[in-house]
């Protein structure tokens, strides 16, 4: 019998073996895809629980927003109209500001820390004591303390506990100044302040829109930043006009 070459020995082996290897390489794409798809498939449930634990926890602490709203009865719809001048002027000084949404909870949550103030203190209709403001200034700490465990939130905090610091550095509770200052709490600073000089107070009545921006003007680089504050006149003076318009 002849022999038979080496090399179509070697064919033979080859061509028998091809078929079962293409077989186990569709298999392993098979359970590959497999494990792909139910991989997925539990991304998606986390991201879902994620979610809702997500609108969970934000409604409770909007909920809580509220309820100081409703315990200091000089601030009814405060919340909601700080929260509109916020997200305006931010995106009048600097639109990607608002790229984290963050930043708005801040303006929404920013005196959630009056939870822990006293109501004879929130709803006193008169001037408040040296010791009266000792209490109330307590207000941006323990805001800050109550957010901060919640991760999601974490750049609404800077707002909370920062947003009644002065540009000059006689702000509290940290005594920062200028920059040193968290951009959306110089932001929000003016217009917590334009929004409590234009509203009624137990103590006194609200100021007129163009006596509070004058207040906003005199009190640039002092109380506020310069820039912003220009930015927030220039701002309110022409939505004052389209609306008269």
């Amino acid at each position: 019998m002849a022999a038979v070459p080496a090399d179509a020995v070697g064919v033979s082996e080859t061509e028998t073996e091809t078929p079962a290897l293409r077989e186990q390489l569709v298999v392993f794409a098979r359970e590959l895809g497999d494990l792909y798809r139910m991989e997925r498939e539990r991304s998606g449930e986390l991201r879902s629980a994620l979610d809702e634990l997500r609108e969970t926890c934000l409604a409770t602490i909007k909920t809580l927003a509220f309820v100081v709203e409703a315990k200091d009865h000089g601030t009814r719809s405060h919340l909601d109209r700080t929260h509109g001048y916020g997200v305006q002027l931010a995106k009048a000084v600097d639109p990607s500001i608002m790229e984290d949404p963050d930043i708005a909870f801040g303006f929404l949550l920013h005196d959630i820390g009056k939870v822990g103030v006293p109501e004879s203190i929130l709803g006193k209709p008169g001037p408040l004591t040296d010791e009266e403001w000792e209490v109330m200034r307590t207000h941006p700490v323990l805001g800050a303390q109550i957010v901060e465990p919640i991760s999601f939130l974490g750049e609404a905090v800077v707002v909370i506990r920062h947003h009644h610091e002065r540009f000059d550095g006689k702000g509290y509770p940290s005594e920062l100044k200028g920059e040193e200052i968290p951009l959306p709490a110089r932001i929000f600073s003016i217009v917590d302040s334009f929004d409590a000089m234009t509203s009624d107070r137990p103590y006194r009545e609200a100021l007129p829109i163009e006596k509070a921006l004058q207040e906003v003007e005199d009190n640039a680089g002092t109380q506020f930043d310069p820039e912003i504050a220009k930015t927030f006149v220039t701002m309110f003076e022409a939505k004052t006009k389209e609306s008269v318009g």
